[in-house]
């Protein structure tokens, strides 16, 4: 991800968590983060290419988008979403790879998440790669205040469908 990827991230960030979707200066931070010798974070975006499906003859079309931020051997999935219309095609679990394996690169030796008790489909997923719950952070998700569920995998280099290659097109 990049800074001009910003905008069509935010539009795809408020159409799938409208309640409490990330601002434009939460992004620019994180971005901040994720260049250089220092760098602790690694977000990328995947896009459909131009010239096919629902981006044909325009400029390419971002359908996703995650991020992971890194502190000591502990890696946390900080963000990760695919447009409606590519749920079920595997891309989540494409960015989710990505992820792990940047937790690897920075030597993360265990990756947390929250993710919303009623996203059992987001759930699914990371119980996929391993990912196991470990707790509830009350009322998270604001102004909802929706229950997060707290879930760990240990040993991201090892994860169950992390191994694979990427298919597909994203671009960190």
């Amino acid at each position: 991800m990049r800074w001009w990827d910003i905008e069509p991230v935010l539009e795809l960030e408020h159409e799938l968590f409208p309640e409490d979707a990330w601002s434009a200066g939460m992004f620019w931070s994180e971005l901040a983060h994720a260049r250089g010798p220092q760098a602790t974070r690694h977000y990328v975006v995947a896009e459909i290419p131009p010239g096919s499906g629902a981006a044909a003859g325009g400029t390419g079309r971002l359908v996703g988008y995650a991020g992971l931020a890194a502190a000591g051997d502990l890696g946390d999935v900080q963000t990760i979403a695919a447009a409606r219309d590519q749920w079920g095609t595997g891309l989540g679990a494409r960015l989710l790879t990505e992820l792990l394996r940047a937790a690897t690169a920075f030597e993360c030796a265990e990756v947390l998440l929250e993710v919303r008790v009623d996203n059992t489909r987001a759930q699914k997923l990371y119980e996929r790669f391993g990912f196991e719950p470990i707790g509830f952070r009350r009322g998270y998700y604001q102004p909802g205040n929706v229950d997060a569920l707290v879930m760990r995998l240990s040993d991201p280099a090892h994860s169950v469908l992390a191994d694979g290659p990427v298919q597909g097109e994203t671009h960190g």
